[in-house]
């Protein structure tokens, strides 16, 4: 019985996080700030979508260096999460992503909203994430 309760301690520190995690995103905090949330090896993958058609693979610098990239890009943006999910160092979590841009972007030009459905799933180790894939599922514009 003990197994099933530190695993469910663990699940809800985990989902915790990641929820967290997504609120200071759509706070646009990066650097230091955004770096405390993941382990030193982290990486993040991008599968193939709209606006990065050939997906991505990021290790932690890289990460953190597209983060002050999206900045420039993005006034604001937000998370509003429909499901989650989380089963011990597994964490699970489908939301709607709105941006609205500060530059132009294809047809879009600044102030304009950007929709995804994004699907992600993470693995923590430590309260830190260590693995992050992303499915985004980008609306055309």
């Amino acid at each position: 019985m003990s197994n099933i309760a530190s695993e469910s301690t663990v699940s809800s520190a985990n989902l915790d996080l990641i929820r967290l995690y997504l609120k200071d995103l759509a706070l646009g905090v990066t650097g230091d700030g955004l770096a405390a949330y993941f382990t030193a090896d982290a990486i993040q993958i991008e599968y193939p979508n709209l606006l990065n058609p050939n997906g991505g693979r990021s290790n932690l610098a890289t990460l953190l260096k597209r983060a002050e990239q999206g900045q420039r890009v993005l006034r604001r943006q937000s998370y509003q999460v429909t499901s989650e999910l989380a089963q011990g160092k597994h964490v699970a979590v489908e939301a709607l992503w709105i941006g609205e841009l500060a530059i132009q972007l294809g047809s879009l030009k600044p102030g304009d909203e950007m929709k995804a459905h994004f699907a992600m799933f993470f693995e923590l180790e430590g309260g830190k994430i260590r693995s992050q894939r992303n499915y985004d599922c980008f609306q055309p514009w």
